[in-house]
């Protein structure tokens, strides 16, 4: 993607990065970075974070968005991850080039700069256990104590980092701390741990080292070693800020980045946790991290979504400085605008009910027109095959309607889509349910194309399939992972998987689609007149036996959350 192809929003970081053009502050450099843990397959809180870093960086002339893999926690990371991160930042449309970059090029640098720390007296290796420095941590309201090892000397803190180093003590046993105030009201600030003892292998270390550091003490040396001008974080990293400060005028680097945080993305019916969503994954509650219902990023790839749609959906939803949950219905309405667009139409009949239209000649077939996609007549047309036996929708026919019903009944006239009107004359049951099994209908051959030539009008129009040519295929239905827009809304001694949505996946077989959707690749999207946007399966999907994904549903809640936004008079929807 090209910055001409973009149009730059404006946002409070937006601001500041052209003020300090303005000012020619970083000699008229703005380079950021998009620092991942690969701990995880990405979701769509960091599509928002990597539209942000990448998207200012193509908005200017000289800047530069660099990828780097915060891999300084080897019992979590997988060189899995690492590639799937990877692929779905390309597959959002933004590339790094060369600047790829990992936390781990830069062990041997940060060990040093820990050195450094420890000779200038404001860092000590301390012996406290994990639960010990907690205790000796305090509260918000109270100030913590000094470690008992805080005294040690420099030449002692030297020889015990040396030994840490060389694998000379267990895990747990040490951790390198800094001198800083233990009575500070910003907990960050009482001496907080810069590195601990890990005996793991890292996926690209192997077994070179045993210590490892935190990340508070990584990120700013690795944000200034690399020259970043602007480093871009979420709102839960604003009392780190401090930290960070600190860390970098402490061994006066030459380039001294500034932390900016915005406000994460929170989302309605779901959780944006790599932990919360590694338990579901684990838990068997998904089939896995690309689960069409999971909120990742290859979860939206194989449901069907679009880059397009997830770009539009993180610009609209904008930049703030105050956390808020946003409705999932947004995100719907992007991906429903976008398939709109590019989308060819097509007919799909989910739950079949056979139709006989007993005076339409046997073994006749009929090739009837129909357009790809009224919104873009440049996508063509296709032809439909039309034959005696119909399958309509079991929900398009009722043998006693309730009022308002303008589908098929008992002698009511409708129209079946690009064909003709048919008239329902009698039912057939199933004798052993006593379900309608199958409806005869007469069609009115002077209403080719749907159209009558006499003017008279049908409320009611049905997608079908042709029984002889349908392609039978399995379609799955998705709804949100969780029943409450709040999944942490739980009672005290439930975890947040007591409000999973048991019906967030319904699978539908013996489904019948028009036979043009043979050979349909997977990633192939489409709209099921009447039914949703689907797409074929990257995964499950085999020739002659296709699985649909269903998008998203034709229905728009939020052009109704919209209209009720504008009529309330503090712009929030009415109850």
């Amino acid at each position: 993607m090209s910055a001409a192809d973009r149009k730059a929003p404006s946002d409070f970081i937006r601001d500041i990065v052209r003020e300090d053009l303005r000012a020619n502050k970083n000699d008229g450099r703005v380079v950021t970075r998009f620092p991942p843990e690969p701990n995880g397959y990405l979701h769509i809180g960091h599509a928002k974070s990597i539209c942000i870093n990448f998207g200012i960086a193509l908005e200017n002339k000289a800047g530069v968005c660099h990828l780097r893999f915060d891999d300084t926690n080897p019992s979590k990371e997988s060189t899995e991850y690492t590639e799937s991160i990877e692929s779905d930042v390309r597959w959002l449309g933004f590339d790094w080039g060369s600047h790829l970059y990992y936390a781990s090029d830069y062990f041997g640098k940060l060990y040093q700069y820990a050195v450094e720390l420890i000779e200038d007296g404001k860092a000590y290796v301390c012996s406290l256990t994990t639960d010990e420095i907690r205790e000796y941590r305090g509260t918000l309201t109270e100030p913590g104590k000094d470690s008992p090892y805080r005294t040690r000397s420099i030449e002692e803190n030297l020889d015990l980092f040396e030994r840490m180093r060389k694998g000379e003590f267990k895990a747990g046993s040490h951790v390198l701390r800094a001198k800083i105030d233990m009575a500070s009201p910003n907990l960050n600030m009482r001496d907080p741990v810069f590195y601990r003892i890990k005996h793991e292998s890292h996926h690209r270390t192997g077994d070179k080292w045993c210590i490892y550091p935190m990340y508070d003490f990584a990120h700013c040396l690795s944000d200034s070693i690399e020259g970043i001008t602007h480093s871009i974080c979420t709102l839960e990293f604003e009392d780190n800020r401090a930290l960070y400060d600190w860390i970098l005028d402490q061994l006066k680097v030459n380039c001294h980045p500034q932390q900016i945080e915005f406000a994460r993305l929170n989302l309605s019916h779901t959780v944006l946790s790599k932990r919360k969503l590694l338990e579901l994954v684990e838990g068997g509650y998904a089939s896995g991290w690309d689960d069409p219902r999971m909120p990742t990023i290859s979860g939206f790839l194989r449901r069907g979504y679009t880059p397009e749609a997830i770009r539009n959906f993180c610009e609209r939803i904008g930049v703030a400085k105050s956390n808020s949950v946003v409705d999932i219905a947004l995100l719907e309405h992007c991906i429903r605008q976008d398939l709109n667009l590019r989308a060819p139409r097509v007919m799909a009949v989910l739950r079949p009910l056979r139709v006989v239209i007993d005076n339409y000649p046997e073994g006749k077939v009929e090739q009837l027109d129909a357009e790809n996609n009224p919104e873009d007549p440049s996508m063509g047309r296709r032809k439909i095959p039309f034959s005696r036996v119909v399958y309509i929708e079991q929900d398009d026919f009722r043998e006693d309607p309730p009022e308002k019903f303008f589908r098929l009944t008992p002698g009511r006239e409708v129209r079946l889509k690009h064909a003709y009107y048919v008239k329902c004359e009698r039912v057939v049951k199933d004798k052993g349910t006593g379900q309608v099994a199958e409806v005869h209908c007469r069609y009115d051959p002077e209403t080719r194309g749907g159209w009558s030539q006499d003017g008279r009008k049908v409320r009611g129009t049905l997608h079908w399939v042709s029984a002889t040519h349908a392609l039978e295929a399995e379609v799955r239905l998705y709804d949100h992972l969780f029943t409450k827009r709040d999944p942490y809304d739980v009672e005290e001694g439930f975890d947040f998987k007591a409000n999973i949505n048991p019906n967030s996946l319904e699978k539908l077989i013996s489904c019948l689609v028009e036979p043009t959707l043979a050979g349909a690749r997977p990633g192939t999207r489409y709209q099921f007149l009447r039914q949703g946007y689907f797409c074929v399966d990257s995964v499950d999907s085999r020739d002659g036996a296709p699985v649909f994904n269903r998008i998203v549903s034709l229905r728009d809640s939020w052009a109704k959350i919209e209209r009720a936004q504008k009529k309330s008079p503090l712009g929030q929807p009415k109850p």
